[in-house]
C-alpha cells in the first residue's frame, strides 16, 4: 500500500548550497519512485569556481551592494594594477639613486636618506588630516581622485630622482609628502564609499572582500612590474614611455572609477543642483541624475574653464565666527536676528557677497541642513545687492518640508548634511531691550 503510494506520487528533494539565503545554488535533485535517483547540477569545476568568487565578491551579491559597486571595482582594480606596475619602476629608479649597487654607497647613507623620506611623509599626513580630515567624507568622489593624482606625481619624483643627484633627498621627499596625503585621502575616502556600497550592514565584508581583490591585483602587479622592469633596464627612453603611458591610463581609469558612483549622501555642491531644479520645476533629482552634473575635480580646475554661472554653493559660507563681524555688521546682524530669524537656531549673515551661517550650539543635523538650504535660497532670490528675507522666509514656509520629503522619496539621505563638523557652532539669545 505504502509502495504504490510512493509510485504514483514520488519524494523530490532538491539540494541548495550557499553560505545565505541570498546566495543559494542548486547543486543536486534527488528522487525516490521507488528507486533513488540523483541528478547533480553542478560539476566539481563549477563548484570550485564558486568557492573561489566568494573570496572576492561580498555575501550575498549582488543584491547585498548597490548598482554602482561592479563598474567602480572593475575600474578600481585597473588603476590598481597600472600603479604597482609602475612602482616597479619607480622603485628601481629611487634604488638606483640611493647607490643600491656601487661600491662607493654606504648603509648608513643609504638609511639615512631612506628615513628622512619616510619621516617627511609621516609628518606630511598628519598635516594634511588637519586641514582637510573632515571635509573628506563629503568629498569623497573628488578626493579619490585627488589621492590617486598625488600618487602618481609621487611616483613621478621617485622615476626622477636619479636625474638629479644634487637635489635628491628634496625631490625624494617631495614624493614622499605627495604619497602621504594619498595614503590619508584614500584610506578615508575608502571608508566612506564602502559605506555607500552596503545595503545590508555589511560593510566589514565588503572592506575585506576589497582587500582580496587589492592582493590579487597586486600580485599581477608586481609580476608585470618586474617583467617590464627587466624588459626596460637600461633604457631610459622605454623607461619613460611605459611609465608615461601607465599613468595615463591611470588617470582615465580613475576618473571612471569616480563618475561610476552615485552617492545618495547630502554635500555642498549636490544639495546647490538639487535645490536649484527644485525652485525651477518643482522635481527633486535622483542620485544617479545628480551624479552626472557634479563636478569630481577641485571646483576651481573647472570654473575657469567655464563660462556658466557658479553654483549656489560657492556664495555660502558654512559657518562663521561671529566675534570676526565690525561695528556695522554687528549690527546688522542683530537686526536680522531679531527680525527674521526669532524661531530658528540659525541666523544668516550677508558679508561680502556671501551668505555665512551661525548655527546655535544645540542645532541637530535637520537644523543644520534647514540653515544651509536657507542660505542657497537667500543667494538664489538675491536681486542685485539686495537680498529679499521675507521672500525667502516666505519661500521656506512653503516648500522647505516638501523638499525634504522629495529629498527621502527620491533616495537621498536627508537627515543629514555631510561636513557640518566644520561649523562654527556660536551660541546666540535674544534677550528683551531695556532703556
Amino acid at each position: 500500500m505504502e509502495a504504490s503510494k510512493m509510485t504514483k506520487h514520488p519524494l523530490i528533494i532538491e539540494e541548495w548550497n550557499g553560505s545565505s539565503s541570498t546566495k543559494l545554488f542548486k547543486t543536486a535533485t534527488i528522487t525516490f519512485s521507488p528507486s533513488l535517483q540523483i541528478q547533480r547540477s553542478v560539476n566539481g569545476f563549477n563548484h570550485v569556481w564558486r568557492r573561489f568568487l566568494d573570496a572576492f565578491v561580498p555575501e550575498g551579491f549582488p543584491g547585498s551592494v548597490t548598482p554602482d559597486y561592479v563598474p567602480f571595482q572593475v575600474w578600481d582594480s585597473l588603476q590598481g594594477l597600472s600603479t604597482y606596475i609602475r612602482t616597479m619602476l619607480s622603485t628601481q629608479a629611487l634604488l638606483s639613486a640611493i647607490g643600491v649597487g656601487e661600491k662607493s654607497a654606504t648603509i648608513i647613507g643609504a638609511t639615512f636618506q631612506w628615513f628622512l623620506r619616510d619621516l617627511t611623509g609621516m609628518l606630511g599626513g598628519i598635516l594634511f588630516t588637519l586641514y582637510q580630515g573632515s571635509n573628506l567624507d563629503s568629498n569623497a568622489k573628488m578626493w579619490r581622485l585627488v589621492a590617486d593624482l598625488m600618487n602618481d606625481l609621487g611616483m613621478l619624483m621617485d622615476l626622477l630622482s636619479p636625474l638629479f643627484p644634487s637635489a635628491f633627498i628634496f625631490i625624494v621627499c617631495l614624493g614622499s609628502l605627495s604619497r602621504s596625503f594619498t595614503g590619508v585621502a584614500s584610506g578615508a575616502t575608502r571608508a566612506a564609499l564602502t559605506h555607500h556600497f552596503a545595503l545590508q550592514n555589511n560593510a566589514a565584508d565588503i572592506a575585506a572582500k576589497e582587500g582580496s581583490q587589492e592582493t590579487m591585483a597586486t600580485m599581477i602587479g608586481m609580476a608585470l612590474g618586474m617583467l617590464l622592469a627587466r624588459i626596460t633596464t637600461e633604457n631610459p627612453v622605454a623607461i619613460w614611455f611605459s611609465f608615461l603611458s601607465l599613468t595615463m591610463f591611470h588617470m582615465y581609469a580613475n576618473y571612471k572609477a569616480v563618475r561610476c558612483l552615485s552617492l545618495d549622501s547630502l554635500n555642498f555642491e549636490r544639495s546647490s543642483i538639487l535645490l536649484q531644479r527644485f525652485i525651477e520645476s518643482g522635481q527633486v533629482l535622483s542620485p544617479k541624475e545628480v551624479s552626472t552634473m557634479e563636478h569630481v575635480l577641485p571646483l576651481w580646475t573647472t570654473l575657469r574653464l567655464s563660462k556658466s554661472a557658479k553654483p549656489l554653493h560657492t556664495n555660502v559660507k558654512l559657518g562663521l565666527r561671529v566675534s570676526t563681524l565690525d561695528h556695522s555688521e554687528m549690527a546688522n546682524f542683530l537686526t536680522s536676528a531679531g527680525s527674521f530669524y526669532n524661531e530658528a537656531k540659525y541666523l544668516l549673515v550677508e558679508r561680502k557677497g556671501t551668505v555665512s551661517v551661525v548655527v546655535h550650539k544645540d542645532s541637530t543635523a535637520e537644523d543644520i541642513l534647514k540653515s544651509y538650504i536657507h542660505a542657497l535660497v537667500v543667494v538664489n532670490l538675491t536681486v542685485g545687492q539686495k537680498s529679499l528675507h521675507l521672500e525667502c522666509q516666505s519661500w521656506m514656509d512653503k516648500h522647505y518640508e516638501s523638499f525634504v520629503q522629495k529629498l527621502k522619496l527620491a533616495g537621498w539621505k536627508a537627515g543629514r548634511l555631510l561636513s557640518h563638523s566644520i561649523i562654527w557652532k556660536a551660541h546666540w539669545s535674544l534677550g528683551e531691550k531695556t532703556d
